[in-house]
């Protein structure tokens, strides 16, 4: 099963300075019909103008992961980390018991990510924030994991979930395939390009809610930069 949701059909705010999208019910959008897929709960697409962001606000139990995909994000929060993420790279903060943080685009450039928030198995946790970068070449043509709650993925970023977010790029023509465990849940958006996921077309930033799928065959009839979440129900 695998339902598209086309990008301009989301929910959404303009705010001037935010552009916002949502793949689900947030803020003032909502969908009783769209309040998650498994334990993933937000997926925003956020276009931020120069020099502007987030002011600090709270958070709690909840694991928010950024994917940068233009320009670069500027993090602050209340443990002292600071950093600066950049377009290919992601970031995971693990808001637990609570913390308090600021995204800013401090950048001359509009910046653009996903920002996506998926529920903890545990509530309570020590708070914590990373960052790394994910080049694209390195995941060109196959599926990478870059956040994930599985012990193998050594490579990605930590989360307290039993998920994975993961990237991909693809050249036209090319095709990367994942296999989905029975009982998973997956949610696909191409960050750039058209792409044919087992029959189903997607636009750029449109969005693949998939159920009962074991195997996901993406193929790129453009180039096309993804990003794919798999998640528990």
């Amino acid at each position: 099963m695998i339902e598209r949701r086309p990008f301009d059909r989301l929910g959404g705010a303009d705010h001037g300075w935010l552009n916002a999208k949502h793949h689900f019910s947030f803020a003032g959008y909502h969908d009783a019909n769209r309040m998650g897929w498994g334990a993933l709960r937000v997926w925003n697409d956020d276009t931020i103008a120069p020099q502007t962001g987030f002011p600090p606000h709270p958070h709690a139990d909840m694991e928010i992961i950024t994917y940068v995909r233009e320009g670069a994000i500027s993090h602050q929060d209340s443990l002292g980390n600071a950093g600066r993420t950049e377009a290919g790279d992601v970031q995971v903060m693990s808001a637990g018991s609570g913390i308090t943080h600021s995204e800013y685009n401090r950048e001359d450039v509009t910046t653009r990510i996903f920002q996506i928030w998926i529920i903890p198995d545990e509530n309570g946790q020590p708070p914590s924030w990373g960052a790394r970068p994910f080049p694209k070449g390195d995941r060109s043509g196959r599926f990478v994991a870059l956040a994930s709650g599985f012990k193998e993925d050594i490579e990605a970023l930590p989360l307290r979930t039993n998920a994975r977010v993961l990237g991909a790029t693809l050249k036209a023509g090319e095709s990367a395939e994942y296999t989905l465990a029975p009982g998973r849940y997956a949610y696909l958006v191409p960050a750039s390009g058209k792409v044919d996921l087992n029959g189903v077309q997607l636009e750029a930033r449109d969005g693949a809610a998939i159920r009962h799928e074991s195997m996901l065959k993406v193929t790129a009839l453009e180039d096309a930069e993804l990003v794919l979440v798999d998640t528990a129900p």
